[in-house]
């Protein structure tokens, strides 16, 4: 009787073999990175009620969310992002906590994207939150274990372009747009569409000095030097706050030696509204989108029922994997394999044999021997160093 073969479904897809074991290879060394700074792990559920992801959080939009019921009728969602997960989990279990709390984590999210075709749909991120220090030199750790993390994976050509949310929402505070118009004009600033956003603003009554700063913001991106040029479109004092604060990172990432490896972009927006400060992506080469994203979260613990300051930042695993595997990055996985052919008779001999080469840090197949099948085909497929054949002979 012919059994259909049953596929994944659109969005995700299976991970095996050398592919899987490079992607632990990674993670282990991000996660080694994360220790040395003094950050603990910590895992949230897979899926969470609707609210801890809600549109007050300011996450991703809700069609945009995998939803199901319990039984008893609550809505429940699979996570597609894990910072709330974690404020939710900390305003719980370090209530009485009145020092700053790191933490870190690997887990995958879940997005039902429907516009971005071939973009997967289960993700893989490691990550790390600082919550309870509003300093900017927990921003400045971020930025720099992103760097540290980048550099320990192999990656030589990256950049970290960072901006500051309340640099343009001030604007938008200042120029007082109704939503719909800016909607309309974070998109065009995000495009960096200059002639969309002067052709937008013409018509409004709104100064000539604001009409201007907003003109000038797409262009607002590149090295330090952006954050002077950028001192003529400060015309609030929230905006002049957020120079400021990226000149002070900038000079704490000298003192890490990593300041070479950050750009400054003051037209950056972000899917998640949680953002309240500082906000940062990792590019390379190899694929298009960001390796690594993140931010400062002053309010979202607010809604969890413990107010604090928090920062933190998330890899997307599956994206380094391809930036690495593109850039041809060197790495070593290999493992000393061994495969043990025996007769059923031979049992005990092969398990104690087994045994002593496990005891010396050696991979060990066992593998009873039937009439017919071709073993050195196997371990040349598999890339086995060394055979034994019970029988005494080693091929």
């Amino acid at each position: 009787m012919y059994q259909q073969i049953l596929h994944t479904p659109e969005g995700v897809r299976d991970i095996y073999n050398e592919e899987c074991r490079r992607k632990n290879h990674i993670q282990n060394i991000l996660h080694q990175v994360l220790y040395s700074y003094g950050y603990e792990d910590i895992q949230t559920p897979t899926f969470e009620f609707f609210d801890v992801f809600s549109r007050e959080v300011g996450t991703v939009p809700s069609k945009e969310l995998y939803k199901f019921f319990d039984r008893e009728g609550n809505t429940l969602v699979l996570r597609p992002d894990i910072t709330p997960s974690i404020a939710r989990a900390v305003a719980k279990y370090f209530t009485e906590e009145d020092m700053p709390v790191r933490l870190c984590y690997v887990a995958n999210t879940f997005i039902n994207h429907t516009d971005f075709q071939g973009r997967l749909k289960e993700n893989t991120q490691l990550g790390a939150e600082l919550i309870g220090d509003g300093s900017v030199e927990a921003d400045a750790e971020m930025i720099a274990l992103v760097v540290e993390s980048l550099l320990k994976a192999g990656l030589t050509e990256f950049q970290v372009s960072i901006g500051h949310v309340d640099f343009f929402k001030s604007l938008l505070r200042e120029s007082r747009l109704d939503e719909e118009m800016e909607a309309e004009l974070r998109e065009l600033i995000s495009n960096k569409n200059i002639y969309g956003v002067r052709e937008l603003l013409e018509p409004l009554p709104i100064s000539p000095g604001l009409r201007e700063a907003f003109a000038a913001i797409p262009d607002l991106f590149g090295s330090v030097e952006i954050l002077k040029k950028a001192e003529a479109c400060a015309v609030t004092e929230d905006a002049k706050r957020a120079l400021e604060r990226l000149n002070k990172i900038y000079e704490l990432l000298g003192c890490y030696g990593y300041e070479n490896y950050v750009t400054f972009d003051l037209g950056v927006v972000s899917k998640y509204k949680y953002y309240t400060g500082i906000i940062f992506q990792a590019y390379t080469y190899g694929t298009g989108e960001a390796v690594a994203k993140g931010g400062r979260y002053d309010t979202l613990m607010d809604h969890f029922g413990k107010p604090a300051p928090a920062t933190g930042f998330a890899f997307v695993v599956d994206r380094l994997m391809s930036a690495l595997a593109r850039q041809k990055v060197d790495m070593d996985v290999s493992v000393h394999k061994v495969l043990i052919v025996y007769q059923t008779s031979q049992a005990r001999e092969a398990v104690a044999r087994a045994v002593e080469l496990r005891n010396q840090g050696k991979t060990v197949e066992l593998m009873p021997r039937q009439i017919g099948r071709d073993y050195e085909a196997y371990a040349r497929k598999h890339e086995i160093e060394e055979m034994i054949c019970m029988e005494g002979e080693t091929l």
